[in-house]
């Protein structure tokens, strides 16, 4: 399986992203994705999944903000991002599971068998 993330850039506080998950490698539309980010300095933190059953988790911070939908079609997962606050940036990452189908918050670490290389958000004042 080969993931490859894009739309990450440089916006304004309060602006839009759009971040794509190109899913390769795999012949069957159920899986889980997780989108995941790190800033400068700290740990990786999940923001986002969407389970196999299309099932979806947010963490408390992008709640409302930040929303993750699947195209079967393109086997694409996007990650819609308004509103973006000075705790957003960081290198962001997805991460793809053929092993979860409904999340009731962002799996492990372990639960994840392929990870992207990520892109980058900048968030400025």
């Amino acid at each position: 399986v080969r993931l490859v993330e894009s739309g990450g850039g440089s916006v304004q506080l309060g602006g839009s992203l759009r971040l794509s998950c190109a899913v390769s490698g795999y012949r069957f539309k159920s899986f889980c994705i997780g989108w995941f980010r790190q800033a400068p300095g700290e740990q990786r933190e999940g923001v986002a999944a969407i389970g196999g059953d299309d099932s979806t988790f947010y963490i408390g911070s992008v709640k409302g903000r930040f929303t993750v939908s699947r195209d079967n079609t393109q086997k694409t997962v996007s990650l819609e991002m308004n509103n973006l606050q000075p705790e957003d940036p960081g290198m962001y990452f997805c991460a793809f599971s053929d092993s979860v189908n409904n999340i009731q918050n962002i799996p492990g670490d372990r639960w994840f068998h392929a990870w992207g290389k990520g892109t980058p958000v900048t968030v400025s004042s």
